[in-house]
């Protein structure tokens, strides 16, 4: 990995005009922080950030920020760009301590045809593609590297899955996906139509009304109460 030294120089104007000055001479402004210290306003060349940030640790690389003949290391905190163009405007850094963890986010990066792709007709869902990480300041990684070989049709990567070693700590969820093998669209949807008719409820039959000793009886019954007769009350017949 490179070393990289950024040149800076502290700055006590502040403002849009000082700003557009301090471009105009190849330069933007930005802010070093670190715990227990006065933020100090400084000035560096957008083009040492921009290296920085198109190395293979990007935004979390390390590097030593010159301010006046003193070294501090530091990490990118933050940084803008021009909303167009993609010029950078602005940079914050973070001066860290080598024996003090850090908390940064760190790529996710996919490898491997998986099987459900190969063989299943599927199609990789890349779900989570940045991870929150816990570790030393020398210990950060350019990038989280995971094998998706094995996956099947269906099959999920989750964060649990993941072997990062002792050094390093996961602060995600162990449940969040990062990667699945998932039916095209279209076959989705098919599926989704076929699930549907084959649900469907059938028309109900029309219901058919049997005549014989129930009509009957209730004829005899109408008959006697007509003749003032009582009608005759059901015997219960008790199992035995």
């Amino acid at each position: 990995m490179p070393e990289f030294v950024v040149p800076a120089e502290s700055r006590s104007e502040t403002g849009k005009n000082v700003n557009r000055r301090l471009r105009s001479r190849g330069l933007i402004p930005g802010v070093l922080y670190g715990t227990g210290k006065k933020a100090v306003a400084v000035a560096v060349s957008p083009g040492e950030i921009g290296a920085i940030l198109r190395s293979a640790s990007g935004e979390n690389t390390l590097f030593d920020l010159d301010l006046g003949g003193t070294r501090r290391k530091v990490i990118l905190r933050e940084f803008q760009r021009e909303p167009l163009r993609g010029q950078l405007l602005h940079a914050d850094f973070y001066e860290i301590a080598l024996d003090k963890v850090l908390q940064v986010k760190v790529h996710v990066e996919l490898e491997g045809t998986p099987v459900g792709v190969k063989l299943q007709g599927g199609l990789v869902d890349f779900v989570t593609r940045e991870l929150e990480l816990e570790c030393l300041p020398a210990d950060i990684p350019e990038k989280i590297a995971v094998d998706i070989s094995h996956l099947e049709l269906g099959k999920h990567l989750r964060v649990s899955d993941l072997k990062l070693g002792d050094k390093v700590k996961v602060l995600d969820e162990p449940e969040l996906v990062i990667a699945h093998v998932v039916l095209p669209r279209a076959e989705v949807a098919a599926e989704a139509v076929t699930a549907e008719v084959a649900t469907e409820p059938t028309a109900a039959e029309p219901e058919v009304i049997k005549k014989g000793k129930t009509e009957k009886g209730e004829g005899e019954a109408d008959e006697k109460a007509e003749k003032g007769g009582k009608p005759e009350k059901a015997e219960k017949k008790e199992k035995k």
